[in-house]
């Protein structure tokens, strides 16, 4: 029988739409919570009108509300606020990412509810977090990668400033709330007592900048986009090779010299402009042709071949269905599947968090519908049947 995840018998009210803060809570739910995911009723979350589509159901809200349940509560309505109150009292966290003050204006901000609710820890998820000039403005993923820097450091040299591609900015403030929440019930087994989590999307991009702030606080040069290449470690970068490119990644003396070798190059070891790390990267424009010419005689499979036993870090440049078919991915359950009763079986992304003792399933339960779960919901605290407003 299936040993339940370790968040077992925690209750996670999600009031979060789109992304950051449902990919939040789908990491507890994944690992055993239980997550109600409270909707506007009618349309839910906005993620539900985010494409692709199947069967008229949104993929893209499927791939980051798995294993959840919803029930659709107008929280200016005074049934609606009595369930939701309900919630409260049996949850162990809640989630928002409004803007600040919204929940203020509903009577639900922090300080209402640590009164009535003193173990609940309240985790909010913003642009730009609750305190600071910019608080109550609006954010979305690319408005932070912008205003964060990372779009600084991406792309070309010279090229158009150029957008990670994914949404870092989203999935960096999910990440950084899931910690919050698990340091937060982790202080409460010790404090009883619940606390406020609020997370910046801004502040998490900076964080994700640490080399790029590390380096400019110590020399004062604005680092800029460098390509496929690492700031401080060469060869540590993308190189052309006879059929396409490939990263090759020597990340110290001992691993530039054994490459050196595979590639017929041993004199490089003996170049004094290549004896050190340091060295390297201050000769990396010179270093870098020397190392193309000779890998561009030969397929990226067939240099692979030579440097992967040689324990030499490479790698050719993966498509995501390449990824996908990746044997490295199978044993890893890092590609699952969901069963949808509109969308049929859809591949989303694993949980990469994986505990001894407990189940990795191959298979999540789906998204819900709007309000799928509101009448069992309701019963289970005691209130009569309701439609949604």
């Amino acid at each position: 029988m299936p040993v339940p995840g370790p968040f077992n018998g925690i209750t996670v009210i999600d009031l979060t739409r789109v992304l950051a803060g449902p990919f939040s809570t789908m990491i507890l739910s994944d690992l055993g919570a239980r997550v109600i995911k409270v909707e506007t009723p009618g349309k839910g979350d906005d993620a539900r009108e985010y494409g692709p589509f199947v069967n008229g159901k949104s993929t893209y809200f499927v791939s980051v509300n798995r294993g959840k349940e919803s029930i659709a509560l107008n929280l200016k309505d005074d049934a609606d606020r009595e369930a939701f109150e309900k919630l409260l009292s049996i949850a162990d966290v809640v989630v928002e990412n409004f803007r600040p003050g919204t929940m203020e204006k509903l009577g639900y901000g922090w300080e209402d509810l640590h009164v009535k609710y003193p173990k609940l820890i309240y985790a909010a998820c913003s642009g730009f977090g609750h305190t600071g000039p910019h608080s109550k403005r609006p954010a979305y993923d690319m408005v932070v990668q912008a205003m964060g820097g990372i779009m600084s450091i991406t792309g070309q040299p010279g090229g158009e400033p150029t957008r990670v591609g994914m949404s870092i900015g989203d999935i960096g403030a999910g990440l950084y709330t899931t910690i919050g929440m698990t340091t937060a019930l982790y202080d409460r087994e010790r404090t009883g007592e619940g606390r406020k989590i609020d997370i910046g999307m801004l502040d998490c991009q900076i964080a994700f900048c640490e080399n790029a702030i590390a380096r400019y606080g110590a020399t004062g040069e604005i680092p800029g986009p460098l390509g496929g290449r690492h700031p401080s470690i060469t060869p540590f970068q993308v190189f052309t090779t006879q059929d396409g490119h490939m990263i090759i990644a020597a990340g110290n003396d001992v691993m530039f010299h054994r490459f050196c070798d595979i590639i017929g190059r041993p004199d490089l070891k003996a170049d004094p402009r290549y004896e050190s790390n340091r060295t390297r990267n201050e000769n990396q424009a010179a270093l870098e042709p020397e190392i193309e010419a000779v890998l561009k005689t030969r397929t990226t499979a067939d240099w692979l071949s030579e440097l992967d036993p040689a324990g030499i870090p490479a790698s050719g440049i993966n498509d995501v269905a390449q990824v996908m078919a990746h044997p490295q991915v199978e044993p890893r359950r890092m590609v699952i599947e969901v069963d949808d009763p509109k969308v049929g079986k859809m591949k989303v992304a694993g949980n990469p968090v994986k505990l001894s003792g407990y189940e990795d399933p191959l298979e999540r339960p789906t998204a819900p519908d709007v309000d799928q779960d509101r009448a069992r919901i309701l019963a289970e605290l005691g209130l009569a049947p309701q439609a949604a407003e």
